[in-house]
């Protein structure tokens, strides 16, 4: 019975010292601190030339296209602003950094993602498809593991100037109604 009492005893000061380990370790964990948000898409050309399966399957992608990303702050200032250009796969990756010179957080909800523009002489006509003309703003990221948050978009599209739908109403006849 004694050496029961005895072991029962050391059990309790075990799991006692076990506890107090964790929560010494579980006092000094800290979060980590997100340093950039990463946000990626495509960019491709659309040709409305071609039948209703090419036109909405065969995009291609653009090679070189400026994409960019701006962050306004809470007064609604420029807080963030940068630009990528795509690669042979139509991809780009822009890298947003979390917090500004003055040690400002920058909130991903207040960024939008647009597109710039186009080396395709014969595909440089921005679309809103996936909101590119207009800006896309970030959301819901895609992606979140520690300290890394992605968002991803798109696809963006650009068409042939061919395509393009120009405004025909006259400047005094778009007020009338």
């Amino acid at each position: 019975m004694r050496t029961m009492v005895v072991l029962i005893f050391a059990v309790v000061l075990i799991a006692m010292g076990c506890s107090s380990i964790h929560t010494a370790e579980a006092s000094n964990y800290e979060e980590p601190k997100i340093k950039t948000i990463h946000v990626g898409g495509k960019v491709l050309c659309q040709d409305c030339t071609q039948g209703w399966n090419e036109w909405v399957h065969g995009a291609r992608p653009i090679k070189g296209g400026k994409v960019s990303v701006t962050c306004m702050d809470d007064r609604s200032r420029v807080a963030f602003y940068g630009s990528d250009l795509t690669d042979e796969k139509g991809q780009f990756d822009l890298i947003v950094n979390k917090y500004t010179i003055n040690d400002k957080e920058v909130k991903a909800s207040r960024c939008s993602v647009r597109l710039v523009s186009c080396p395709d002489a014969t595909c440089n006509v921005p679309t809103n498809f996936g909101r590119g003309r207009s800006g896309m703003k970030l959301n819901r990221p895609s992606f979140v593991y520690r300290d890394l948050v992605k968002y991803t978009l798109g696809p963006f599209y650009y068409t042939s100037p061919m395509c393009e739908k120009f405004d025909t109403t006259h400047p005094d006849q778009s007020n009338k109604g």
